[in-house]
């Protein structure tokens, strides 16, 4: 049987999350690093949109947004604690994946990359995506994880965000008052599952096609 082929691109937090969830359930694919300027013609024709992770399933179903990939891997795995019983760690995700993927994302896109918003300066989009963080701090100073004591889809899903947002001013994230969201990105950051997702990959290239 064809092994899933998944497009993808190393530092898109999108896509590390996609891969943290097909890593954990072990499942074999194979790996196609996408550059972002010269996005193959197999990946566009599967996705149109463009936009990593892609998934091309063995059937030739595609599935190209990231939550979805991760709740396919884990469902397929099928024995995953990252779900929780009944899979009650999904319901409890979705309201914090929302925010993340939505005003957080916004906030940190302008942190980044400042000078393309320069309606405020970036200190003013800091301050946004500041709301966010609290959120989480203050669940973190209750449990380790953000769902208890162990690492779930919630985590995996947020991280790679948040390790964005404190590289883009890492001096000011070093002493800022959120230790328990430093403690908790530090031990992703140290774990042997992020050295796997963070595993590079040259450019993947279609072999020429024979005359």
């Amino acid at each position: 049987m064809q092994r899933p082929i998944l497009y993808s691109f190393r530092r898109c937090p999108y896509a590390m999350r996609a891969r943290s969830a097909l890593i954990i359930s072990g499942i074999e694919l194979d790996h196609r690093e996408v550059e972002l300027r010269d996005k193959p013609a197999e990946m566009l024709t599967a996705s149109p949109k463009g936009s990593v992770p892609v998934l091309v399933l063995h059937d030739g179903s595609v599935i190209d947004e990231s939550w979805d990939i991760m709740l396919w891997a884990l469902r397929t795995q099928g024995k995953n604690h990252w779900l929780g019983e009944n899979e009650c760690h999904v319901t409890a995700t979705l309201p914090l994946l929302h925010e993340n993927d939505s005003t957080f994302k916004q906030a940190l896109d302008r942190c980044k990359y400042p000078e393309r918003f320069p309606e405020h300066p970036q200190r003013f989009y800091r301050e946004q995506g500041e709301i966010f963080l609290q959120r989480l701090e203050t669940r973190l100073a209750e449990a380790p994880y953000l769902l208890g004591d162990a690492f779930s889809i919630a985590d995996a899903a947020l991280l790679p965000f948040i390790r964005q947002f404190a590289a883009v001013e890492s001096a000011w994230f070093s002493t800022a008052p959120y230790p328990k969201l430093r403690a908790w990105l530090t031990r992703y950051t140290d774990s042997e599952m992020f050295a796997k997702v963070m595993q590079k990959f040259p450019p993947w290239k279609p072999l020429p096609k024979s005359a």
